[in-house]
């Protein structure tokens, strides 16, 4: 009978594969990107990630060769994406277990006032980006990302977003995507993009729970906002 340790265990080599892999900053961040966001050129991955194309792409062999990412052709064009869509769960969770638990979205780096509200260009980021985010995934108001479309699906349900100040049947989009997943800067969790992401946070200025900062980026939690979100967001906290 073998021990824990068995060499020819799939599981314990599974495992250890995946660890190995997520050990490097650019492929732990390219996965985490593509997972989040959806599928990415190399273009458009290596400029999210502020890396050259020729380094990024010995990066995406490694996570190629390891089944982690796959990559589709058409023409001259190369499009890489999440292989399983359930890496997506397992970088979220080590990303909650380094904030500090799955129920606790507060960061022990990065703290300051970015790290607290602020604005990815026209939606919420930030920690209230993300707890927006979670609550909405959580309640089933929005289909979790599983990194093989740019655009979310909308859930079953519709209150929590009408408890944001939001009707998304009444959302008019545009030549823009309705709801999409941007990978947080600081936090390295999904808020909400896209013309849903927007509302959220044309809602929550008008509601005078944040005030924009001008010049930065940066927004401001109102007193009003300290005593209404937690009770919305229950990921939410302040400090």
């Amino acid at each position: 009978m073998s021990g824990w340790l068995d060499p020819e265990d799939p599981v314990l080599g599974a495992v250890t594969s995946l660890a190995r892999e997520l050990a490097d900053p650019i492929r732990l961040t390219a996965l985490q990107v593509l997972a989040a966001e959806g599928p990415h050129t190399m273009s458009q991955l290596a400029d999210a990630l502020g890396v050259s194309a020729p380094r990024l792409g010995n990066h995406l062999a490694r996570l190629r060769a390891a089944g982690l990412v796959a990559v589709e052709h058409s023409g001259r064009h190369a499009t890489y994406r999440v292989a399983e869509a359930g890496i997506g769960e397992v970088l979220a969770a080590l990303t909650r277990f380094a904030h500090g638990g799955a129920a606790d979205t507060r960061p022990r780096p990065r703290a300051g006032a970015q790290g607290l509200a602020r604005t990815c260009y026209d939606h919420t980021a930030g920690r209230l980006g993300v707890a927006v985010f979670a609550a909405l995934v959580d309640r089933g108001a929005l289909v979790p990302p599983d990194g093989r479309t740019a655009e979310l699906a909308l859930g079953p349900e519709r209150s929590p977003f009408a408890e944001l100040g939001v009707d998304p049947d009444a959302v008019r989009a545009g030549r823009r995507k309705l709801a999409t997943a941007c990978l947080d800067r600081t936090q390295r969790l999904p808020h909400l993009g896209g013309a849903l992401g927007k509302e959220v946070l044309d809602a929550f200025v008008e509601r005078g729970l944040v005030e924009p900062r001008p010049g930065t980026r940066d927004l401001q939690v109102t007193e009003r906002g300290l005593r209404e979100l937690p009770a919305l967001l229950p990921g939410f906290r302040s400090a």
